[in-house]
């Protein structure tokens, strides 16, 4: 699994990274999905540079020209609901694509136990994927999901693309994931606490946009 971690260089998306992760800027939650959609804009920029593209002949008003495009749509996979607003952010760059969601969240407690209670998604089969998820603590909700995804066609490749991840969740992810597949991060945090949540992080993505659950 090739990570890239647009995070070790400069640009505007430390300033969007840096309101998420302020908690003095986390009480404004429209601030703060606005912040999360920024940044799916940006990271679905930098993920169209490594797809495929073909030369297309098309007409102006001056005359003929010829310009690469896109061979096929990525199919855009959002992990609900932390994933929604970051998600928004790759749907108004890919705007034609297919779009499938997936409930999968953990359980607290001493151990991490992945629950999945929902999936909808296209046909898979030889399609390349992107898998919108805002953080990649464990890796344990990725690798699940990716498995349930193979069951409705095994993708070409796998862009995982998330804002913050752990080490430990890297680590996981790279010994689990068993086909083509790329990590896309805004930054690598520290570590993971004993709770399971990165350090320094920014907090709960879902709660922060929509408000806590019970």
């Amino acid at each position: 699994m090739q990570v890239n971690n647009l995070g070790t260089g400069n640009s505007v998306a430390n300033q969007f990274l840096a309101g998420l992760r302020d908690v003095k800027m986390q009480a404004d939650r429209q601030r703060f999905r606005s912040n999360l959609e920024r940044l799916g804009s940006i990271m679905a920029y930098e993920v169209s540079k490594v797809l495929p593209y073909a030369p297309h002949a098309l007409q102006t008003p001056l005359a003929s020209t010829q310009v690469n495009l896109l061979t096929a749509q990525p199919v855009l996979i959002s992990v609900l609901r932390a994933g929604l607003p970051y998600y928004q952010g790759f749907q108004n760059f890919f705007d034609a694509a297919p779009a499938g969601f997936i409930g999968a969240y953990r359980k607290e407690g001493a151990h991490v136990e992945i629950n999945l209670e929902y999936l909808a998604t296209p046909d898979l089969t030889g399609h390349t994927v992107v898998l919108i998820d805002p953080m990649l603590a464990t890796g344990k909700s990725i690798i699940r999901s990716v498995r349930e995804l193979n069951r409705h066609g095994k993708p070409a490749h796998i862009h995982i693309a998330v804002l913050v991840a752990s080490p430990e969740g890297i680590a996981y992810l790279k010994q689990h994931l068993e086909q083509p597949a790329t990590l896309w991060t805004f930054a690598i945090d520290i570590k993971l606490n004993d709770r399971f949540y990165i350090v320094p992080g920014l907090g709960d993505a879902g709660d922060l946009s929509f408000g806590e659950k019970i």
